[in-house]
């Protein structure tokens, strides 16, 4: 795999440097493949696994164990960014092999850290994101949520890798995910995603391998209704 590039993200501008011609491309060849899993009307999870929810940035997608994009199968994803140009997403839960350090040879600070790449999704697969839990709000990072932020540049992972801040963390993500305008909509009206919140949920020290299966459970869980 060759060196990784740093995607640069404007401060205040986030989606155009995500939302250009290799994903509206993308998302038509996957739409024209049939790519996109429809399940059965009558399946349970369609019916009565979770309730459909209005898409937010900041929520987990959890895919449906029907889900066989294999893009998708068995995943959770953080969605960074939605609006009228679309939706962004990270996979959550595919842990590479590949050393961080590695994939980016010329970060000095890397060196010798066990820090592993995550696939972050198919949409340009050689582009690097990095997710961080920051304490204060960095001019190079965009926020997702509260104490959540998103960006690319080297000095700001430069400097949570030596001068980190008291659970200050971040993982390096190659690629990401992406959906047209209404079609993550349409694909949760068909079955094909649940949604959860963060609450509770620490996405930098949950184990990859557990993150689908118990993300799947609290889905499934029975409501508790508070009189």
């Amino acid at each position: 795999m060759s060196p990784l590039r740093y995607l640069e993200l404007p401060t205040c501008q986030y989606v155009p440097a995500l939302w250009g011609h290799t994903a509206r491309s993308t998302f038509r060849t996957c739409l024209c493949a049939g790519l996109l899993t429809v399940l059965p009307v009558g399946s349970a999870w369609a019916e009565g696994a979770f309730l459909p929810s209005p898409v937010t940035q900041g929520m987990l997608l959890v895919a449906s164990p029907a889900l066989n994009d294999p893009n998708f199968h068995h995943a959770v994803l953080l969605l960074i960014k939605h609006g009228a140009e679309g939706t962004l997403g990270l996979v959550l839960n595919r842990s590479t092999n590949m050393l961080l350090s590695h994939a980016l040879p010329d970060l000095t600070a890397l060196q010798g850290t066990d820090h592993r790449l995550f696939v972050g999704g198919p949409v340009e697969p050689m582009r690097l994101l990095l997710l961080f839990r920051l304490k204060e709000p960095a001019e190079d990072a965009r926020p997702v949520v509260d104490g959540l932020y998103v960006g690319s540049a080297p000095a700001l992972l430069e400097r949570v890798l030596t001068e980190a801040k008291p659970n200050e963390v971040f993982r390096a993500f190659a690629g990401y995910a992406g959906w047209a305008p209404g079609q993550l909509e349409f694909e949760m009206r068909q079955g094909s995603w649940g949604v959860l919140s963060l609450e509770g949920v620490d996405i930098f020290s949950k184990d990859p391998a557990a993150l689908w299966p118990d993300s799947l459970a609290r889905l499934q869980a029975p409501r508790v209704i508070s009189r």
